[in-house]
């Protein structure tokens, strides 16, 4: 069984972003799964000099590095991802081994605007190209108006983006598979 850490751009609880994050891993099947919420300190190298790496950069690192894969959602700030997501970038960047490198990463977006995120989308895939990360490049999954898209009980309504959600995960799943058929070599 897969193991799958998802990591969600917004902190706010009901977000478009998480409801979609958990919507990927519900149309993915059957996984271990958890969500490692970004809610770190700023990073500042004062701090991290004077006190170290915070406890939950640790555990984020530790989670990606662990997992078979990585399922991000971002939301689309002034044509950017969050400083959320940034940050927890910065953060991860500074932790010792590259826990990223080869790692299958799918990266999803939902805004309330007409183009779903697909500018968050290209500046995320630029923050993690010094990773090493294998993204999926295809289907893109751009949510738009995404206050109209989910019903009651936080499930996508609108078929096409049920469809481009389904593919994605399944390239997901046909990733790990062959990445776990064919490993790196260290």
């Amino acid at each position: 069984m897969s193991n799958i850490v998802g990591l969600c751009g917004s902190l706010r609880k009901g977000s478009f972003n998480r409801k979609l994050l958990n919507e990927a891993v519900r149309l993915y099947g059957r996984c271990d799964y958890a969500e490692i919420l970004l809610d770190l300190p700023l990073y500042n190298g004062d701090r991290e000099t004077e006190q170290g790496r915070p406890k939950e950069v640790e555990d984020l690192a530790a989670a990606i590095k662990s997992a078979d894969a990585v399922i991000v959602t971002s939301p689309e700030y002034n044509k950017g991802i969050s400083g959320v997501l940034k940050n927890a970038l910065d953060w991860i960047s500074r932790v010792p081994g590259n826990v990223w490198k080869d790692k299958p990463v799918t990266i999803l977006s939902a805004t309330g605007g007409r183009t779903g995120g697909e500018t968050a989308q290209y500046m995320l895939r630029h923050c993690l190209t010094p990773f090493g990360v294998r993204v999926l490049t295809s289907p893109v999954v751009c949510i738009a108006s995404a206050s109209e898209q989910f019903d009651q009980n936080d499930h996508l309504l609108s078929d096409r983006y049920i469809s481009s959600v389904e593919k994605l995960m399944h390239n997901l799943a046909q990733e790990i598979e062959l990445k776990q058929l064919h490993p790196a070599k260290e």
